[in-house]
């Protein structure tokens, strides 16, 4: 358990990759202090040479505003309606822009999250015990998918910790399993046959505990939409995109390894870890490079990848492992 009390408290994030507090908090200040006379926008552009420039969120959802988080990185983040509109998720379609177009009717409320398997405490919360469990931040997270692109999103949210060391994990509980929700009469294709459904993604435990994976309820200051993972997602943001479980409904310790919806679709693609790795290569394409969405134009030249998408302070969780084996 040393390793997860000290990812607990913090230890092993080092100042590299992440935006320094005084930073962070000085310039969210000042944008507020310059709130509506119309230079907020330049005053995020000129502080940090548009690196973190705001983006308004105008998707008219409710809002859910968290503190300013130390974990983000200064990233410029990407348009709202990019991010919005531009989605993996199977239950409402496997083309791109189908979740936008087909989760206006998904239920994300009531909704009850049940934390169970090997742990003392299990428990259940609904959506206002998630949202009130902890105090919310907003982290900005960058965002990497198999299929080669990226973005960069403000997340609201709090560590998953929070969520799990609630339950009291026993000394068997090795691994976390997350469980989507399964509506049939929302959901339209839950009825195909590409997933064996309900979606199932998992962690090891000691990963799930680091305080960089994120319990996600809300995006640019509003509660997440539906197409993003309402109303509760996982943000796992060293990872490729599809192990951030979305629309979750149970978390469950175990003892052995939770066998994962892609892992089980093609082992030799998508390995359980599947940590943002440049030198292993996807069967079908490289790894190597990427874009992100939507600065990179089809003819500007491609970003190198980076390993552990850039969040360094997650590399001890791996240390000795063979990461071409361990994909």
């Amino acid at each position: 358990m040393s390793s997860i009390k000290r990812a607990l408290r913090g230890e092993d994030l080092p100042a590299s990759g992440i935006t320094p507090r005084e930073v962070y908090e000085g310039r969210r200040t000042l944008l507020r202090g310059l709130a509506g006379t119309g230079l907020a926008a330049w005053a995020g552009r000129s502080m940090l040479g548009e690196a973190v420039a705001a983006t308004p969120a105008g998707g008219g959802l409710a809002k859910l505003v968290g503190q300013p988080s130390p974990l983000s990185v200064l990233d410029k983040p990407t348009p709202y309606k990019d991010a919005s509109s531009y989605n993996n998720f199977y239950e409402f379609g496997t083309d791109k822009a189908d979740p936008a177009r087909n989760a206006g009717k998904f239920r994300a409320s009531p909704w009850t999250l049940s934390i169970e398997g090997e742990c003392r405490k299990p428990f259940k919360l609904d959506l206002d015990a998630l949202r009130t469990l902890a105090p919310l931040e907003e982290r900005i997270y960058r965002l990497r998918c198999v299929e080669g692109w990226s973005m960069v999103i403000p997340w609201v949210g709090y560590s998953l910790s929070e969520l799990l060391k609630r339950a009291e994990p026993t000394g068997n509980a090795k691994y976390v399993e997350f469980t989507s929700v399964e509506q049939r009469d929302t959901q339209p294709y839950l009825g195909s046959r590409v997933i064996d459904w309900p979606y199932t993604e998992g962690l090891r435990l000691d990963e799930a505990m680091h305080p960089l994976a994120m319990a996600v309820l809300g995006m640019y200051g509003e509660v997440l939409p539906n197409q993003n993972g309402a109303p509760l997602r996982i943000a796992v943001p060293w990872k490729y995109g599809f192990k951030s479980a979305k629309s979750v409904v149970r978390i469950r310790f175990t003892e052995t390894e939770p066998k994962t919806s892609w892992n089980r679709i093609a082992p030799n693609e998508y390995g359980f870890y599947s940590n943002v790795n440049p030198t292993v290569d996807h069967p079908r394409w490289s790894q190597a490079t990427e874009r992100r969405l939507p600065e990179d134009g089809f003819f500007a030249p491609k970003r190198k990848t980076l390993m552990f998408n850039g969040y360094d302070q997650v590399a001890g969780l791996y240390a000795g492992m063979d990461l071409r084996k361990f994909y």
